[in-house]
């Protein structure tokens, strides 16, 4: 019997996403034990299992009734159960029908119509960056790293504008998104908090989280006297949405919203740069860019897993699995899954259909998907116009995460 590879440890993809491993999963355990050991800092946990096919990955997001989101939340580490029903008041951590109900609340606020005129607005931004990254290149060797210089700024300062966050305090997204998703990576999320037992701080948790609820309840102050054309100010005249959800709406959206395009922004870019031939394809239009969109969020896609929990025994792929274990979703296994996929380890920009789960499936499925897609089609129109040349000029820094599949510094050569 062949071995069953780890998947868990957040230090392996600072190299990069395991596909060798996903692939032996796939192949010989396509719902697979897995330990869940003390690493940097966190505690050891209960183990899991690792659903790995695309298939299995699709069922288990489509099934809230048996594979809860709400019972342990959706992270691979437990929470601590003094936080847990902190955590469970998060839309993302919720299932039907009380789910349904915050989703239709902040769905108005994300309308069709509020996200497309920023296309405008995002292509002026991702114009003005990377203008900013070939002055940068030029006293550099034609050296620069896109994500300093482009992508973080980009997506952070589009987010901005569609929350409405002032622009002094734009910065401060940037900084909760840091803490709360690298908080596996010390480089993101900086010296580790403590408790009085010497445990780290979960930065879920509602003392890690206070600053960004006491900003949520300012900025929605603040848009009920001097209302605009955003979403805090549809969210802060929500008479059905209770203070504390619109709190929790603001925290999901600062940072999974931030995220999504920080991380499949570079992601995208990176490939482009390792397969000149599909990048000159697109620039001379050979390969249509919605298309290329779909395929470079599935070559890349921005999370790497989700967990739910088990809401009652059952059965996937031949394994038993009882109430109360850890179901752990791998989207980016998934996107290469060779029973769904032809050829599924070529970046072909034109592939159709391209049924990637890079955004989810079921109830959740990614509430800003449209808003991301806007934002990356456009970031890869401007880059071909302002970067003729795209090539590595070293390796990616990656994140240490087995969550985020996030690119810290991108040096391209891009004369």
């Amino acid at each position: 019997m062949t071995s069953v590879p780890d998947v868990f440890d957040p230090r392996q993809y600072a190299a990069g996403v395991p596909y060798d491993a996903y692939r032996v999963l796939r192949d010989h355990h396509p719902v697979a034990r897995q330990d869940e050991p003390e690493v940097l800092g966190w505690p050891a946990g209960p183990g899991f299992w690792a659903v790995t096919r695309h298939a299995d990955v699709v069922r288990v997001l489509k099934d809230p009734a048996t594979y809860s989101s709400y019972i342990g939340a959706t992270q691979i580490r437990d929470p601590d159960p003094d936080d847990l029903p902190f955590i469970r008041c998060m839309m993302l951590n919720q299932d039907p029908p009380g789910h349904g109900r915050l989703r239709r609340l902040v769905s108005r606020a994300f309308t069709p119509r509020r996200v497309d005129r920023f296309e405008r607005v995002a292509q002026e931004r991702a114009r003005t960056l990377l203008t900013h990254a070939l002055e940068a290149a030029r006293t550099a060797d034609g050296t620069v790293d896109l994500v300093g210089a482009v992508t973080d700024d980009y997506a952070l300062l589009n987010l901005a504008d569609l929350l409405g966050v002032p622009e002094a305090d734009r910065k401060l997204l940037l900084h909760w998104t840091q803490r709360v998703i690298g908080y596996q990576d010390p480089d993101e999320a900086g010296p580790q908090v403590l408790d009085g037992r010497g445990r780290p701080v979960d930065p879920r948790s509602p003392a890690m989280l206070r600053d960004m609820f006491a900003y949520a309840r300012q900025l929605a102050a603040h848009k009920r006297r001097f209302p605009d054309d955003d979403v805090m100010t549809t969210l802060a005249h929500d008479a059905e949405l209770a203070d504390s959800e619109l709190e929790m709406f603001f925290f999901l959206l600062t940072v999974a919203g931030n995220d999504t395009v920080r991380s499949a922004a570079p992601g995208g870019l990176l490939a482009l740069a390792e397969h000149p031939e599909s990048y000159e394809r697109l620039r001379t239009g050979k390969a249509e860019l919605p298309a290329a969109v779909e395929e470079l969020l599935r070559w890349h896609p921005p999370v790497l897993t989700f967990r739910r929990t088990a809401a009652a025994d059952t059965e996937l792929a031949g394994r038993r699995i009882r109430a109360g274990d850890k179901v752990v979703v791998f989207h980016a296994s998934a996107n290469r899954d060779e029973r769904v996929f032809t050829d599924p380890d070529r970046l072909d920009l034109s592939r159709a259909p391209n049924p990637h789960v890079s955004f989810g499936d079921g109830p959740h499925v990614c509430l800003g998907a449209h808003f991301a897609r806007l934002q990356l089609r456009v970031l890869y129109r401007e880059a071909m116009r302002a970067l003729p040349v795209l090539r590595p000029a070293a390796p990616p820094e990656r994140l240490v995460s087995n969550f985020i599949n996030g690119i810290k510094s991108l040096p391209m050569h891009v004369t």
